[in-house]
């Protein structure tokens, strides 16, 4: 039987959805259209004087050798952290589903990585993998391999991913963990019975049943590798060397705040908007398909 909510006053519903309105309206709607004006204009780098020049900004982007590697580098890194993020939070939520002796201290030092701030793990890992004085590159010259993330515009790629993907392991293991004892024992335990191994059980009922889990944590991670990892970028790589690790992001910090280029930075801040808007239509036209609900 469906009941239907009924209000005594008909103001009071616009009133419990006020407030979010209200941030929606302050934090994305408004800095959104000021992108938005502000793209299609040159103004000067004290902001007193601005000029209407169309499309100029985008077309001076995509002209821009700078711009499409950073582009490039976007798409690489938040697959790359997608991906390693995905795949290490299912892993290490398989195994601490499978623990019976001290499981809550095994989930709290894996949600660890998570409360650290981005800024703090740069630092951290930025020590370890330092070519002068980290530990990781002191065991690497055993093994006669140089690392110098400072000058090798693909071990810094390599840096920030691992960084990137490291903290985001834990919030993915959360999501997983809590997926996988959604799912009844019964399931696993008929298949068992049906002579289905470890990995059969796993592939083709564990994962399926983890489908809309995993969906919802792709965006997720998407929007994360996006957005999120500039503080890492900053404390370790600051964007180099040869803008090797200089993702969208960090190239609209550069050109608008560092640059003074508040037309050019408008602009890509915009494109960067529907670049998430196509990858998140995308996901949900194509890969929700073959979701189980």
């Amino acid at each position: 039987m469906r009941k239907n909510v009924c209000f005594k006053s008909a103001y009071l519903p616009y009133l419990l959805v006020l407030p979010q309105i209200v941030i929606t309206l302050l934090f994305f709607i408004w800095p959104a259209l000021q992108a938005i004006s502000e793209s299609v204009v040159i103004q000067d780098p004290f902001g007193l004087y601005s000029r209407f020049v169309w499309f100029h900004n985008f077309v001076t982007l995509f002209t821009n050798t700078d711009y499409i590697n950073s582009l490039i580098v976007t798409l690489i890194f938040s697959l790359a952290v997608t991906i390693l993020s995905l795949v290490g939070g299912l892993f290490f939520a398989v195994l601490a589903n499978r623990v019976t002796r001290g499981k809550r201290i095994y989930n709290a030092l894996l949600i660890l990585p998570y409360a650290v701030a981005p800024a703090i793990a740069g630092v951290l890992f930025r020590f370890l993998f330092d070519p002068a004085i980290g530990i990781f590159p002191y065991w690497l010259h055993y093994f006669h391999y140089t690392w110098n993330f400072t000058i090798n515009s693909r071990q810094a790629l390599f840096l920030i991913v691992i960084i990137s993907a490291w903290q985001q392991v834990s919030y993915n293991f959360l999501f997983y963990l809590a997926g996988l004892q959604a799912i009844p024992r019964s399931l696993i335990e008929s298949a068992a019975l049906d002579g289905a191994g470890p990995f059969r059980r796993f592939w083709s009922i564990i994962f399926p049943l983890l489908s809309p889990t995993t969906f919802f944590l792709i965006v997720i991670n998407m929007l994360y590798a996006f957005f999120d990892t500039f503080g890492i970028i900053q404390i370790v790589t600051q964007g180099g060397p040869a803008n090797a690790t200089q993702t969208l992001v960090y190239k609209i910090y550069q050109d608008g705040f560092m640059g003074l280029d508040f037309g050019g930075s408008a602009a890509q801040s915009v494109i960067l908007m529907l670049v998430i808007i196509v990858l998140t239509i995308i996901q949900f036209k194509f890969f929700e398909r073959s979701i189980e609900y």
